[in-house]
């Protein structure tokens, strides 16, 4: 499946994008360099099993181990105190992080409900792309009957493109359904 995007990458959008930029080089047109899933789980003050089930959806959406995140600072009105772990993260790159993507763009994102497509809005100013996803029930690992909690996660693109309409182009063609 990967192997299908990164033929795609190499065939077709790099020289369009080639073209449309005016590169001089193969080297200067941008490419996807990691992809990283956070989780936030507010839950874990009061509930740490919680913890425990959110960084089980993860690993098995990602298909990589989740590093557990860990507050960096007490807040009193949370009951948190510094240190305690409160979500679960996990970087992709390489061959895992162009299988999630192609997951993400062809099964999971159709999968939601009223789906229209992705805001074009949601660039950083860098070339960097911030999806947000309410529910990990549209990906297809995740057994419906065996959720505790239907829980959020921030899906964040980091492209080496210079500005945003670089980073668009590139997304838009690896296959990202933009809202039209």
């Amino acid at each position: 499946m990967p192997a299908r995007l990164v033929e795609k990458y190499r065939n077709e959008i790099t020289p369009s994008m080639m073209e449309k930029f005016e590169y001089r080089s193969t080297m200067e047109v941008p490419k996807i360099e990691k992809v990283v899933i956070n989780m936030g789980v507010g839950d874990a003050v009061q509930n740490p099993k919680a913890l425990d089930s959110a960084v089980e959806d993860l690993a098995l959406i990602s298909g990589q181990k989740p590093v557990v995140t860990r507050a960096k600072k007490s807040i009193a009105g949370f009951r948190l105190r510094e240190g305690m772990p409160i979500g679960a993260k996990v970087t992709l790159r390489g061959e895992r992080m162009y299988h999630f993507l192609d997951k993400l763009f062809n099964v999971a994102l159709p999968r939601v409900r009223d789906f229209r497509g992705v805001p074009q809005g949601a660039f950083d100013g860098r070339g960097n792309y911030t999806l947000g996803i309410k529910e990990q029930l549209i990906f297809p690992e995740i057994e419906y009957d065996k959720v505790d909690k239907v829980r959020g996660m921030d899906i964040v693109i980091v492209t080496s493109a210079r500005n945003d309409e670089e980073a668009r182009e590139l997304l838009e063609q690896m296959g990202m359904p933009f809202r039209k």
